[in-house]
């Protein structure tokens, strides 16, 4: 029989412990990458809408309605129409700042702010 001392390993309780971290970071990844992959989608849009000609010159409802459109057919939540602003000023920019509020466990949630400007082209 082995000494004691000369025994190694892992106890089952230490086992579990970490089991237990690699289960919630698993669950955390589960509920906030769809999240993050939302808001390229959403990145991804703007700048296909910031690099069309002349969207500098092309009224805020225009470019309003031509994103949330874009972002409808790529299947994007949590952007409403109130979160999109064009700002005028010395460059024109395409503006979209909106948070997404998810529940994660019993009254926990996590809110997570997104704020993005793209520079239109003229």
């Amino acid at each position: 029989m082995k000494d004691l001392r000369q025994a190694r390993g892992m106890t089952l309780l230490g086992f579990l412990m970490i089991l237990v971290l690699v289960l919630f970071v698993a669950y955390l990844g589960i509920k906030l990458v769809p999240i993050y992959l939302n808001h390229f989608s959403v990145v991804s849009e703007m700048r296909a809408i910031a690099a069309e000609p002349g969207a500098a010159n092309t009224p805020p409802q225009t470019l309003r309605r031509n994103l949330m459109t874009r972002l409808d057919v790529s299947y994007v939540k949590h952007v409403r129409p109130e979160d999109i602003r064009v700002e005028r000023g010395a460059d024109t920019s395409l503006v979209v700042s909106y948070d997404v509020e998810e529940h994660l466990i019993g009254n926990i949630d996590a809110i997570i702010r997104f704020h993005r400007v793209e520079p239109l082209s003229n």
